[in-house]
């Protein structure tokens, strides 16, 4: 994969924003950038997650009620930190404020849940073309300064949903979409979304990992300059 931005944003929904934002932004420190409306009844407040975006969709009208994602927790790395903390966001996902260089971590991890560690390794492997990373047990990779990783684990969700509270995807920036999702879905990935282009804001689709987690990917014109 050709990551035009070396990192990896995080995609959360929620129905009760202050208690997010209260949190996010108080509690853990991440600043606020700007809102961006999405269609009616949702609305994304983007804030700066060390050069990755912590987008929280709010919905105005109630969100099912689903099962969680594989996506269970963001490890910030803080200058500073000298031990770790583990705090949850009002939805529920689990948020840990770590040394920097803990597992590797130097900018943000993101833990994803499997049921299958061998099918997933395949997946980013080859489907996302990640390197792999040296880890204790289960396995990382790194999309730039993000790592993520990879734990199998007997309650990951055997088809995640997108609708529901909580921690739903992840979002990668490429320069191609078109090329990089006919990539994904050539080695396994499946197709949630074909490529489309929002105005002359982006060009996105969506895929889903073997357990059925969501990814976007996003190539944006501000990054890459160009939506063709």
């Amino acid at each position: 994969m050709h990551l035009s931005k070396p990192r990896v944003d995080v995609g959360l929904n929620t129905n009760n924003l202050d208690a997010m934002l209260a949190f996010w932004q108080g509690e853990m420190g991440v600043p606020f950038d700007h809102v961006l409306p999405i269609r009616r009844g949702q609305k994304q407040h983007r804030h700066d997650l060390l050069g990755s975006v912590l987008k929280i969709n709010h919905f105005e009208s109630p969100l099912p009620h689903a099962a969680p994602a594989g996506y269970a927790e963001v490890l910030i790395a803080r200058p500073g930190q000298r031990e770790i903390r583990v705090a949850r966001d009002p939805e529920g996902t689990a948020v840990a404020l770590v040394p920097p260089g803990t597992l590797g971590i130097q900018q943000v991890g993101i833990k994803l849940k499997v049921r299958d560690l061998e099918a997933h390794k395949r997946f980013y492997r080859e489907g996302l073309g990640l390197n792999e990373a040296a880890h204790a047990h289960g396995a990382t990779f790194q999309a730039g300064e993000t790592m993520i990783l990879l734990e199998e684990s007997d309650d990951a969700p055997a088809d995640a949903g997108f609708q529901g509270a909580g921690f739903r995807y992840i979002t990668f920036q490429v320069f191609k979409c078109d090329v990089e999702h006919a990539q994904i879905l050539k080695h396994g990935g499946r197709e949630a979304m074909a490529p489309t282009t929002l105005g002359t804001t982006a060009r996105i689709s969506m895929v889903r990992d073997p357990d059925g987690n969501w990814i976007e990917i996003s190539q944006r014109a501000s990054i890459t300059g160009s939506l063709e």
